[in-house]
């Protein structure tokens, strides 16, 4: 059973970082901190699909494949 915030969304804690530099970005009205933003998700994107998932997917098997169907990676769903 999957509990907390890994219910909604496959990569909460990436997502919580990449949140707090656009709320950034937006309240200093800061173009540089949007660049920044999109670099972090475009590294944490490419570190989760060529590493992460993958790692996972050997340790757990089926049990990792069937969270991936059901919980999605980036954009959460209640």
């Amino acid at each position: 059973m999957v509990e907390g915030l890994h219910r909604y969304v496959r990569n909460p804690m990436y997502l919580g970082v990449l949140l707090i530099v656009v709320g950034q970005a937006v309240l200093f009205h800061s173009m540089a901190l949007v660049r920044y933003a999109a670099a972090i998700w475009l590294a944490a994107h490419f570190f989760v699909l060529g590493y992460e998932e993958p790692t996972l997917e050997r340790t757990f098997g089926e049990e990792y494949r069937n969270y991936k169907q059901r919980v999605p990676r980036w954009i959460p769903r209640f």
